[in-house]
């Protein structure tokens, strides 16, 4: 019987252990901050950018997309000023997006789900350093 890499992957990602959910909340920040690089100015962007240029909707999508994170730190029980500043980094990431077309100017720069990923990496590595690895 030969193994299953897939059912490997999912495996490690579908787990409540702090090393899955860390590899998730990981791989969500990815998609939403950087998922490609604009040539030139060698800048990431991700979905998040790209959904504050459908008005409303798409700032609530990545807004929710972006608490997702904060409800997963919740999860691994970090404090509630911890999660509060997470919050608020969504808060004002969803504020900014609120104004049409221009709303991605902003969240070019402000970051709110790299911000919450580092707060949840502090963490992390304080509270369970098993889950530490070495980015590249």
């Amino acid at each position: 019987m030969t193994p299953d890499p897939l059912g490997k992957i999912a495996g490690s990602l579908t787990g409540s252990d702090a090393a899955s959910v860390r590899k998730r909340i990981v791989a969500m920040e990815h998609l939403l901050e950087g998922l490609f690089t604009i040539p030139g100015i060698n800048r990431k962007v991700g979905l998040d950018v790209i959904l504050d240029v459908i008005p409303i909707g798409g700032g609530a999508i990545a807004a929710l997309m972006g608490a997702w994170m904060a409800w997963e730190a919740r999860n691994l029980g970090m404090s509630k000023s911890q999660v509060a500043r997470m919050a608020g980094n969504i808060g004002v990431d969803f504020l900014l997006g609120l104004i049409p077309w221009v709303g991605a100017v902003p969240d070019f720069f402000f970051r709110s789900n790299t911000r919450n990923l580092r707060i949840i990496k502090r963490h992390l590595d304080k509270h369970h350093p098993s889950t530490a690895v070495i980015d590249q």
